[in-house]
């Protein structure tokens, strides 16, 4: 095996490790340095596997984004790959934009070309196809407006628990008692 791709192997694993060292406020600083993935200020991505797709420098992300276990950033179409023999060297690829203040929840998959407003809950599991305005939750495969996030609010605040300043084991004992 040639020596570049041993380096390249090393670089990889480095990057894999420098990832799984970080916590969820840092780790964002290595894909940064590493894919050249914009962000903004206070982001926090919960899970260690992300994909920011094989172009990560076409993404970019707001301030205040919580990102969750297993979300994809799509950016490009792969299938334009079956034209290829008659256009050859033919891509399709799309910058992916994520306004301020966003919680994209667990495996949703972001695709190519979609800007997401400010304020917005991203459902788990959902696919964005089109562009997202400002002020909503969206969920589904393809996503869609659900509700407003002030409506997202009201609904949430008849559930809501508080537990500031608790800890594991004061917060595990609330909910136990609380929880029905």
């Amino acid at each position: 095996m040639p020596i570049m791709k041993y380096m390249k192997i090393i670089k990889h694993l480095w990057i894999k490790f420098q990832i799984y060292r970080h916590n969820a406020y840092t780790v964002f600083e290595i894909y940064s340095k590493y894919y050249d993935v914009k962000f903004g200020k206070n982001c926090r991505i919960t899970g260690k596997k992300i994909s920011f797709g094989g172009e990560p420098y076409l993404v970019e992300i707001g301030d205040n984004v919580t990102i969750t276990p297993g979300v994809r950033f799509q950016t490009h179409d792969g299938g334009v790959a079956l034209f290829r023999k008659e256009l050859p060297g033919m891509n399709v690829y799309g910058r992916i934009k994520i306004g301020n203040n966003v919680f994209i929840g667990e495996d949703a998959m972001i695709m190519y070309g979609v800007t997401v407003g400010d304020n917005v809950v991203i459902g788990a599991r959902s696919i964005v196809t089109k562009n997202v305005p400002s002020d909503c939750v969206v969920a589904g495969t393809p996503a869609k407006v659900i509700r407003t996030l002030e409506e997202y609010k009201t609904n949430s605040l008849k559930k809501a628990v508080f537990i500031n300043n608790m800890n594991t084991l004061e917060k595990k004992q609330f909910l136990v008692k609380t929880i029905k």
